[in-house]
């Protein structure tokens, strides 16, 4: 067989094996739902799985099933795409709150000292198989990212050893809340300012001597607080959210600044964004 018959004999059973690719798309189409195609033009597509879904088309599908799922589950979205979700059911879109991931942690290069110099995989979790980890507190942030590589939307990077999150990108997905193995990230109302930002439990000499900015369960807050919003559980400080109201006095007091009163960013963002 010469070189052009064997070209014009591939060339033939490629064209008919596209001719009868293309009948069989047709025979075998799956025609989709208009609903479900509707609701997921309103999705963004991000596929976070933030919504308890495996991503945007399985949220949209259960949607479309009429089966009561809710259609404000979509976090990337927030109340917008909400809205626009429950537009096209012909439902209410109910009440969505804004909430973003928090670090609780502030053991900074300064504040929790490294136990040994890590040469091993850039990650939290294989880290933290040596020893317990390799920070000097062992509830505290490895800082080697694990929840930067999994955040889509560039909204946590590790700041001077601690993960820190840009609050105005998170989208609250979760995906770096799964990451950490330390369980040290979690979503909170984006109206909740004043949070612990420590995870150390351990009495108070032993948490001196592995961080300057642990808790040492003094109880100052407790005292502090004139609402019963905060108390000291486990060697470590709690604020309750349905209690609290965010007047920032606990962590004016508290002697190893270990709470952070986000309120103060954010009075300070909106005076830059007056001036």
């Amino acid at each position: 067989m010469s070189i052009a018959t064997a070209v014009i004999l591939v060339t033939v059973i490629g064209l008919v094996a596209g001719i009868l690719l293309s009948y069989a798309s047709k025979i075998f189409k799956v025609e989709e739902d208009q609903l479900f195609i509707d609701l997921r033009a309103e999705l963004p597509g991000a596929n976070c799985g933030g919504c308890g879904f495996a991503g945007c088309d399985d949220y949209a599908h259960a949607m479309a099933a009429g089966n009561g799922t809710p259609c404000n589950k979509c976090v990337v979205g927030g109340p917008d795409v909400a809205a626009k979700l429950a537009k096209v059911l012909g439902t209410d879109a109910g009440t969505m709150e804004k909430q973003v991931s928090f670090v609780a942690c502030n053991g900074t290069k300064e504040n929790a000292k490294a136990l040994y110099d890590y040469n091993g995989v850039e990650s939290c979790a294989a880290a933290k198989t040596l020893f317990g980890g390799i920070k000097s507190c062992a509830y505290g942030c490895q800082g080697l990212g694990d929840c930067v590589k999994v955040c889509e939307f560039d909204a946590i990077h590790v700041c001077d050893g601690v993960a820190t999150v840009d609050r105005d990108k998170c989208t609250a997905c979760g995906a770096c809340v799964a990451a950490c193995p330390n369980h040290l990230i979690s979503l909170k109302p984006a109206k909740e300012l004043v949070i612990v930002q420590c995870s150390n439990k351990d009495d108070a000499k032993t948490a001196m001597a592995v961080c300057k900015a642990s808790c040492i369960g003094c109880r100052m807050c407790e005292r502090t607080c004139q609402h019963d919003a905060v108390h000291v559980t486990d060697n470590l400080a709690y604020i309750d959210p349905e209690k609290c109201v965010n007047c920032g006095d606990c962590a004016e007091k508290c002697p190893k600044h270990c709470i952070l009163n986000l309120g103060l960013k954010e009075k300070f963002k909106a005076k830059e964004a007056t001036a």
